[in-house]
């Protein structure tokens, strides 16, 4: 009955809100000369992104178009067309797990421009959120928005969507503990792992032993083995305790601020999952200990990215952001001897501890498009049957062009100060991915799925 539950004031005051956003979006592209464009929904299924939602040719047998999960290639087969500043509110879909931020379908403000530098795509990108929040906020943001490259923000905050409304960053403890007694730690030190922690100043008396069981819960739910702290009240307690050596606590005086009063909490594992671990331990005790003002809204672009991560259990190297992102000059040379250490031209804009926008420079040489497609484990004759549309464009001529895609939904849910993504989308789906008002999605009658090639 999601037409009567629209009837709500709070519902319809959302609504409102989500077009006021859009209105005032198109209005600052247009002054700003993008062109407005609509890119196809049905299209080609192409990997190295999420799963697709696909739909079956009748016209062909067992061939099948996919919805798009972003309009990327289109917008940069327009940029080879020579429009050179292009917009859309872009439908799009991804068939994966949902949440309270998530939806099947969703709605990205898009855009590409050629010829430009990444300073120009994001000093555009901020004017656009200023216009945004100036007119439908009333509010004027700081120019210009801060910058975080991606190891300081994993380095600081544990995450590449750091919440920057509250302190609580991440101390790297490795030196203090170099010559600990302490086997778990010793035996991570060992294998090149980190160990991450975090000084809850006043801690003693602000955390139970209950509230530490509860944070070693987050620890181990994002991977990590348990939570080692210890506590400061009076004398020392905690798991680490009895093998804190004078020099160390010496040491965690100096480097991490842990005085009396306080709770040192330490995460021992690979860096990848000691700052995952340890990041969302952050979130839990800015929540928690009430540290985070509603009101604040933190603006940051998350820079230097990573152009490949490496996945042990499928023993290949993937794409951080998307295959067609732009190398750093600087490290096209390196990159096929060690994909690892290049970095990319990508950026994230996050607020308020979520991504609200993503994009790149993108490669406009066939060659180096064809390079990445190899690191990323595609030969020629899938890089052809998958992109071979897109290899064939840029031979002939691409300009230099970049671009970036914020989440309108995600934008409305901001602004709106609402954390349920199904506030702003008019007709959502469940968590199970259903429209309980139409019961979509349906079975097909026999002489439908015939028709289809989909049975016999």
């Amino acid at each position: 009955y999601r037409y009567l539950d629209l009837r709500r004031p709070y519902l319809q005051k959302m609504f409102r809100l989500r077009h006021h956003i859009t209105s005032e979006v198109r209005t600052f592209l247009n002054q700003e000369n993008f062109i407005e464009f609509e890119t196809p929904i049905l299209t080609k299924s192409t990997p190295e992104g999420a799963r697709d939602y696909v739909v079956p040719s009748r016209l062909h047998e067992k061939h099948f178009y996919a919805l798009p999960q972003s309009p990327q290639i289109f917008k940069q087969l327009l940029m080879i067309s020579g429009f050179e500043k292009y917009y859309q509110i872009a439908k799009c879909f991804r068939d994966e797990d949902l949440r309270s931020d998530r939806q099947p379908e969703f709605t990205q403000i898009d855009l590409e421009m050629s010829f430009v530098t990444q300073e120009d795509v994001l000093q555009v990108s901020e004017r656009l959120i200023k216009h945004v929040m100036k007119e439908v906020k009333g509010l004027t943001l700081e120019d210009p928005f801060p910058r975080l490259t991606y190891h300081e923000a994993m380095r600081r905050f544990g995450s590449d969507k750091p919440d920057t409304r509250f302190g609580l960053e991440l101390i790297h403890l490795n030196d203090v503990f170099a010559q600990t007694s302490f086997g778990v730690f010793a035996s991570v030190l060992s294998s090149g792992g980190h160990l991450e922690g975090i000084t809850v100043k006043g801690g003693a008396s602000a955390l139970s032993r209950k509230d530490i069981d509860g944070l070693t819960d987050v620890a181990k739910r994002y991977g990590a083995k348990g939570l080692a702290f210890v506590k400061w009240d009076g004398q020392l307690s905690g798991s680490l305790a009895k093998f804190l050596q004078p020099e160390e606590l010496s040491s965690l005086q100096e480097k991490a601020d842990f005085q009396e009063g306080d709770v040192l909490l330490i995460v021992a594992d690979q860096a990848t999952t000691a700052y995952d671990a340890m990041g969302h331990i952050r979130l839990a005790l800015g929540k928690q200990l009430n540290l985070i003002d509603e009101t604040i809204f933190d603006f940051t672009w998350i820079i230097d990215w990573p152009m490949f991560e490496y996945d042990t259990e499928d023993k290949r190297y993937y794409a951080l952001h998307h295959p067609f992102t732009r190398v750093k000059q600087e490290h096209q040379a390196q990159m096929l001897e060690t994909p690892e250490t290049a970095l990319a031209n990508a950026y994230d804009l996050v607020v308020q501890g979520q991504e609200l926008g993503g994009g790149s420079l993108r490669i406009h040489e066939p060659l180096l498009q064809a390079s990445v497609f190899k690191i990323l484990g595609l030969s020629e004759a899938e890089q052809d049957a998958k992109f071979g549309f897109l290899k064939e464009a840029l031979t002939y001529g691409a300009p230099p062009h970049g671009g970036i895609a914020f989440g309108l939904d995600r934008l409305v849910m901001l602004l709106g100060g609402t954390k349920n993504i199904r506030d702003v989308i008019l007709f959502p789906k469940t968590t199970s991915a259903q429209c309980l008002m139409t019961e979509a999605p349906s079975t097909l009658d026999e002489a439908t799925l015939r028709a289809l090639k989909l049975k016999d």
